[in-house]
């Protein structure tokens, strides 16, 4: 983040949850919406890693909370969504990002077992579901709530029970657009193609980033903030009239009807 956050931005006064917010996209996206004004609600597995990036959003001039809490625990996500609420005043926008997506989750299923399966899909999609039934009653009937869901270009692609596991993230999206359209709560999902976070950088064979770059329509690599202003988007009033949708952020590699 870069510079001090001034309290007149655009969400001003508003208060956004991000799951899995202590790195990566999640951080990112607690930075970028303090950056516009908002106050922050970090939460991740790793309390130390959510503090750490709430304080880092302190100390540019921005406001933000950390909570340590697994999206897979019914109550100790209910509890923080009641705190963040009480605290802030209500909650206007959920991210829900956390998720399991290294390799160790793209083996075939009959190689990872039933255990693993099952705490991928606990995390990856009961997670979304958990979190959303959390915030709910403090989105309700707020103007301008809404819901963004991180899906995947694995949803699109098929293969591999990772892909499976956001391709049920894009339907949760609609069910959840549909549902809670009468409270006044839009819900989106951004896919995003091969980004080059800092661990894609470190971690991907560089045949591997080759081979998925020729797969896409655009000959670049994706960046994070590309799915930071694809979130940005979706969250602010620019998109009001968009719900039940998924944004594919992947230069073309997902394309299609």
């Amino acid at each position: 983040m870069n510079g001090t956050v001034a309290s007149t931005g655009d969400r001003a006064g508003s208060v956004a949850v991000v799951t899995g917010g202590g790195r990566g996209f999640g951080k990112s996206f607690g930075e970028a919406l303090a950056a516009e004004g908002a106050h922050a609600v970090l939460v991740d597995r790793d309390g130390a890693e959510a503090e750490a990036a709430a304080a880092a959003i302190r100390a540019a001039g921005g406001s933000a909370t950390g909570y340590a809490g697994d999206v897979t625990d019914e109550a100790r996500m209910a509890a923080i969504m009641a705190e963040a609420a009480a605290a802030q005043g209500g909650i206007d926008l959920l991210i829900n990002n956390a998720g399991l997506h290294s390799d160790e989750y793209s083996q075939p299923i009959a190689a990872m077992g039933v255990a693993k399966v099952r705490r991928l899909f606990d995390v990856n999609v009961m997670g979304t579901v958990i979190a959303t039934l959390a915030a709910k009653p403090y989105m309700a009937g707020r103007a301008g709530a809404n819901i963004v869901n991180i899906s995947s270009s694995a949803a699109h692609m098929g293969g591999t029970a990772y892909g499976t596991s956001k391709l049920a993230v894009a339907g949760l999206t609609i069910t959840f657009a549909r549902e809670l359209a009468p409270e006044g709560i839009r819900v989106n999902a951004i896919s995003p193609g091969l980004i080059l976070t800092d661990t894609i950088r470190n971690e991907l064979p560089e045949a591997t980033k080759v081979r998925v770059k020729a797969m896409q329509y655009l000959d670049a690599f994706g960046e994070e903030a590309d799915i930071v202003e694809a979130m940005l988007f979706l969250s602010s009033a620019r998109a009001r009239f968009v719900t039940g949708e998924t944004l594919r952020v992947t230069g073309g590699m997902a394309a299609g009807i």
